[in-house]
């Protein structure tokens, strides 16, 4: 290895490792990715993967509770925790990063282990060892579960999301702080593991989605048994017993909150905490002084991702712009395509060289069960940013929904533009909805109009027959 790059990426989840490839593909560039813990981040081992493999067991349950014929063979039997654990450690490779080095060494790009910070322009060190860039630097170094001050509760060594997805004991009782992707997704799955789960609340859950998929999740929680407690606050938390004993194990003995809401103080005994919170850039040291820039908040960038010149980029969760893997893969693939041109003195005007989607086109997929998909923006966020919209809605009560399973519960809805008559925003909930997501980012992107959306016939019977269904509504206005 050498010390000198043409681009140095400081962080080895997805997106730093996108970026680096699509800025040294068909190329003699070389690129060095820096990681101070696993190749292959937050996404691989304890977020993206390891959540969607916790949570599909329970939906396939629930599914086969709700199907004749399969539900008197499932009876009243519950998860096969160990089953459900073991194939979560196959999707994260028990925290082994190996794989993801090889797949970055065949790719051309070097790995160096160690934190990483900037030390001026297109310079990085890495403990006593100093890298220089020749043409470019991205920070690509994501985000950390945020703790808020409450009186014990740091002290008390709760959980985080890395806790909850890498769990290797199920808790008896589970207090999550939150409500949001987060909070309702460990909710979902710990309650389908056999917890007893309590959540505290500020507001209603999913508070930026569209309010009637906040209800259908809460409804769907508590009738798994959650206890959920809104307009609440943990005023303190006392654990006398609080000790470090590794990912996904109980963090010591039980532990008692006061809970303050609209109906006076209350103290409830759990077995572990669950801080769902939000979560904040992982900036506070990563010299960012050096060329400029503010410590400890997220970095400022442009369309093409870059923060600083022409040589410092950041892409991904680290920019604030759209908390999500997909959106952070995106930010990458553009980031490496605008270094890559300027590397070879070609133009960056082209619309593949400016990141768009995340302005009001980001696509998300909630996997509680019901699932909540959605793209755009929500009808409160259109009219707030003064767009004219009209909106549509309807049951999910098609052909293709009722096959799925039983007692099938769903709800759609879409923000249109009045003026142009194309969508702005869709939001579907339901068992499976996720699947029929991307033809509503497509269309919201592409600015489809309606009237061109008619000829888009859905399959039958499929789930995706309730595009007939809101396109009918919205005939009708």
């Amino acid at each position: 290895m050498t010390d000198t790059y043409d681009v140095i990426v400081l962080g080895g989840g997805p997106v730093g490792e996108n970026a680096a490839q699509y800025a040294v593909a068909n190329s003699d560039r070389t690129a060095v990715i820096v990681e101070h813990e696993l190749v292959g981040g937050e996404c691989s081992y304890w977020a993206c993967m390891p959540s969607k493999a916790l949570l599909l067991p329970g939906s396939v349950l629930d599914q086969a509770r709700n199907m004749p014929g399969v539900a008197s063979l499932v009876g009243d039997r519950t998860l096969d925790v160990d089953a459900v654990l073991a194939r979560r450690d196959s999707y994260t490779h028990r925290l082994d990063d190996s794989s993801q080095v090889e797949w970055a060494e065949s790719a051309g790009i070097d790995v160096v282990r160690g934190h990483g910070r900037l030390a001026g322009e297109k310079t990085v060190t890495v403990g006593d060892r100093t890298l220089t860039a020749r043409h470019a630097v991205v920070l690509a170094t994501g985000t950390t579960a945020a703790v808020p001050p409450i009186p014990g509760l740091r002290e008390a060594r709760p959980w985080t999301s890395r806790d909850s997805t890498n769990l290797n004991e199920v808790p008896d009782r589970v207090l999550i702080l939150g409500g949001g992707v987060v909070a309702c997704e460990s909710a979902t799955w710990l309650l389908a593991l056999g917890a007893r789960v309590t959540m505290v609340v500020r507001s209603g859950l999913l508070g930026t989605s569209e309010p009637f998929a906040g209800t259908a999740v809460a409804d769907a929680l508590i009738a798994a048994g959650a206890d959920i407690r809104t307009g609440a606050t943990i005023a303190r938390v006392d654990r006398p017993d609080a000790r470090d004993t590794g990912y996904g194990h109980v963090h010591g003995g039980p532990a008692t909150v006061t809970i303050e809401s609209d109906n006076g103080t209350d103290t409830l005994e759990v077995d572990e905490i669950l801080v769902a919170a939000g979560r904040r850039p992982a900036t506070d040291d990563l010299g960012l002084d050096t060329v400029g820039l503010t410590p400890g908040g997220s970095v400022p960038v442009d369309d093409a991702l870059t923060a600083v010149g022409d040589w410092l980029y950041a892409a991904g969760d680290v920019n604030g712009r759209a908390l999500l893997t997909h959106m952070g893969k995106y930010q990458a693939r553009v980031c490496g395509d605008v270094i890559a041109a300027r590397a070879d003195g070609r133009p960056t005007d082209s619309r593949r060289h400016r990141a768009t989607a995340d302005h009001g086109q980001v696509p998300q997929v909630v996997f509680t069960t019901p699932e909540v998909a959605s793209v755009g923006p929500t009808e409160g966020a259109a009219r707030e940013a003064g767009r004219d919209v009209r909106t549509v809605e309807t049951d999910i009560a098609v052909a293709g929904s009722s096959l799925r399973q039983d007692n099938f519960s769903g709800h759609a809805k879409l923000v249109i533009d009045r003026a142009s008559d194309t969508l702005l925003g869709a939001t579907f909930v339901g068992q499976g909805v996720a699947e029929i997501l991307h033809s509503a980012t497509v269309a919201v992107v592409g600015a489809v109009p309606l009237d061109v959306l008619w000829h888009a016939v859905p399959s039958y019977p499929t789930t995706s027959e309730i595009w007939l269904r809101l396109l009918e509504e919205a005939r009708e206005q």
